[in-house]
Order: C-alpha cells, then structure tokens, then sequence
C-alpha cells in the first residue's frame, strides 16, 4: 500500500558566534519591524484627553533618569537611556530582556504610552 519513505538527516550547522543550539537568524535579517523607544506611560479618563491643549503637561509613570524601554512590535527586548548624538535622540542599551517567559519582559504601565519615536543604535 504504501512505500517507506527515506528522510535525509539534516546537519549540524553551527553558526560563527553563536552557542550552539540557537536557530539561526540570518534569513529574517531584511524582514523591516517597528522599533519604539517608551519613555513611559500615563492613565487618563477620556475627559481628561479631551482638555489637552498646547503646553499641557501629561505625567508619566517613570522619575527622570530612569531607563526607557525598547519594544519590538510592541513587545519589550531590552532597556536603555537616552542620549543626544549630533542633536538627535539615540538610545543607549542598557540590558537585554530575558526570555518571555521569565517574566521580565512585561511592561511598564497599561494603558496609554507615550513614545518618543523610533531610535536606532
């Protein structure tokens, strides 16, 4: 009925540079992503939006001087501080978020972010 069928085993390729094990990446370099820099984050009522005007003043739920997070998609992979590099915003990285699962990569905050444009770096 039916024929078996011979799987050809695949090899290890090991990438330079990384453990070994770890998928390698390099196919997906060129796939684009949004990369944004969360300065941090307020709670608002609907009214309270509605009353912005300019020079208004929304507080954010982090002090001056504390690191900002760097989210991929939406998603946090690391933290940072800004710095100014020929008078544009950069961020400089501070840690790297472990994996999602340890829990560390949840966000600060839960509602509205306020964003400070993307960042390379």
């Amino acid at each position: 009925m039916t024929d078996p069928v011979e799987l050809e085993q695949l090899s290890d390729t090991a990438v330079p540079g990384q453990p070994s094990g770890a998928p390698d990446l390099r196919r997906l370099s060129d796939v684009p992503i949004d990369l944004t820099v969360e300065i941090g984050r307020a709670r608002m009522t609907v009214g309270e939006t509605l009353e912005l005007r300019q020079g208004s003043i929304v507080t954010l739920n982090r002090m001056a001087g504390e690191p900002v997070d760097l989210l991929v998609n939406g998603i946090p992979i690391a933290r940072g501080e800004v710095v100014v590099i020929d008078e544009q915003f950069g961020v400089r990285i501070t840690d790297v978020v472990g994996s999602i699962d340890d829990g560390s990569a949840s966000p600060s905050g839960t509602d509205a972010a306020a964003e400070s444009g993307t960042a390379e770096g």
